[in-house]
């Protein structure tokens, strides 16, 4: 899908000056294509999504729930797609919230970005809270609970600022050696899970299309107006994992030839994700034994694990899985502080004059890291003594994003014929099938959200969307109205694409 300037309207180089967009170079471009992909791959974290959700699909879905995956890896590449399209059009730091508020207007787009605001606040929480609820209490053999989980994850919240605050390039150092250590782990992990699990003839094919504890009549209903049915609700172990890959978008102004380099890093990370972690969930469900009672267990995969593999082999590969998780949270971390930066770059974000700063001495939005990790911290605070606060946090995480790949793939369904100049990647002739399947997914993962269990999910998001409605209005009050937010350089773009259109009439 990638064409050169031979194809069609591709520039001939990937390399992008900020000014072009009416911002000066800020932040320090040395991400290089592997880093690149690395942030996508570790943000999507097929370890951190699995070991988090599985046991909640064997409870609504059954074993069987497991293949409802491809359908979410299909969606999520066309999903990728489109976005990388985007992002070889306008690879500016901030993502969905530039691409809204330069090919819409500025209002649109900053309620895309206090979206995603919301979204990278409270998934942070979400993947650091799976270390110590989920993990931890099978590696250092203690018994969880919300207390010792809340101070866990908190810790870890504090270690991530610390490294995304001080140094983007040990960040990215750190990540880099993670998704290595992830990438190698869970290939090992299937390779022994499945070489061990043949040998001592533990695997059961059965277990592949079983339905555990869920009953079988109307098990592929799409159910009522408030409730989905559990096949459908299945969906949810893909679409929480195979998100955040756009985070690499997110550091456009970071990367190296960007237009080129991070629509690569997006599908990439998409696709291995969806390949090596589809195979880990067949080999682990293989091995479930009695999955009606592996779904009772708080740490069904870890579990799993260790009875097939020993305490020893186990333990050193839940070792990998928290380096993984770690990882994780760090560049949800990262994207989040990049954002809120972006934002306030534009005076946009509460607060902007104190969170636009980037600190000379370590190149990095040290004050914009610090309100990110207050927020997670709070947001922490505010789930952690809940008895299912696990659930909570993963659902409100898996609403938001779908709210805003739907928002990002309807404005490029819109806009696609007056689109700037891609400069290093185009759908060329696959932009048709590729809109209309991440347009079935979309929509059909968005009714999965009507499902009663997503109240709390749906609180959440209505009472963040409700302070940001309220700052939007003083904002448009103290600027005079919408004109008074007008994007930088939003008239030349402007100007560019009347000039394009002159070209096509002619």
């Amino acid at each position: 899908m990638v064409q050169n300037s031979s194809g069609s309207g591709v520039a001939p180089t990937a390399g992008v000056n900020v000014s072009e967009f009416g911002y000066k170079q800020e932040l320090r471009r040395g991400t290089g294509r592997f880093a690149s992909f690395a942030v996508a791959f570790a943000f999507v974290s097929i370890a951190t999504g699995i070991f988090t959700t599985y046991g909640s699909v064997l409870n609504s879905s059954g074993p069987a729930g497991i293949w409802t995956w491809p359908i979410v890896v299909i969606g999520q590449l066309m999903v990728a797609f489109i976005f990388g399209s985007l992002a070889a059009r306008i690879p500016v730091t901030g993502y969905a919230y530039q691409w809204m508020s330069r090919l819409a207007n500025p209002v649109l787009g900053w309620i895309m970005g206090w979206i995603s605001f919301t979204f990278l606040a409270i998934v942070v929480v979400a993947v650091d809270y799976t270390i110590a609820s989920t993990v931890l209490p099978v590696l250092l053999s203690y018994q969880g609970s919300a207390a010792n989980a809340w101070v866990i994850t908190a810790f870890v919240i504090v270690l991530q600022a610390l490294l995304v605050a001080f140094s983007t390039k040990w960040t990215e150092r750190v990540n880099n050696f993670a998704v290595s250590a992830e990438l190698i782990g869970m290939v090992l992990l299937v390779l022994l899970l499945l070489i061990v699990g043949f040998i001592a003839k533990e695997l059961n094919v059965g277990n592949l299309f079983s339905t555990g504890a869920v009953p079988s009549e109307g098990y592929f209903s799409f159910g009522t107006l408030t409730h989905v049915g559990p096949w459908m609700m299945g969906t949810l172990l893909g679409a929480f994992t195979i998100v955040g890959f756009e985070s690499a978008a997110n550091l456009a102004e970071e990367t190296k030839e960007p237009a080129r380099v991070v629509p690569r890093a997006m599908w990439q990370a998409v696709f291995a994700s969806g390949v090596l972690g589809f195979l880990f969930l067949l080999v682990v469900t293989l091995l479930a034994g009695d999955p009606v009672k592996l779904a009772k267990s708080a740490t069904p995969i870890a579990d799993v694990i260790t009875r097939v593999l020993g305490p020893i082999v186990g333990t050193g590969l839940l070792v990998l899985v928290v380096i993984a998780i770690f990882a994780c949270g760090m560049v949800i971390l990262m994207s989040g502080v990049r954002l809120v930066w972006a934002m306030s770059r534009d005076e946009r974000f509460p607060g902007h004059q104190v969170w636009k700063r980037v600190s000379p001495r370590f190149g990095t939005p040290t004050a914009a890291t610090g309100l990110v990790f207050v927020v997670a911290q709070l947001i922490l605070a505010v789930f952690a003594l809940q008895t299912d606060a696990l659930f909570s946090l993963f659902a409100a995480a898996t609403l938001l994003p779908a709210v805003i790949y739907a928002a990002t793939v309807l404005l490029y369904i819109i806009k696609r014929k007056s689109l700037p100049p891609s400069k290093g990647f185009s759908l060329g002739r696959f932009e048709i099938p590729v809109i209309v399947l991440a347009a079935v997914w979309l929509v059909f993962e968005l009714l999965i959200f009507r499902d009663a269990s997503f109240a709390t999910a749906w609180v959440y998001v209505a009472i963040m969307v409700g302070i940001g409605a309220i700052y939007l209005v003083f904002l448009l009050i103290r600027r005079g109205g919408a004109s008074g937010i007008a994007m930088p350089d939003l008239h030349s773009i402007d100007k560019e694409l009347d000039e394009d259109a002159e070209r096509v009439v002619r």
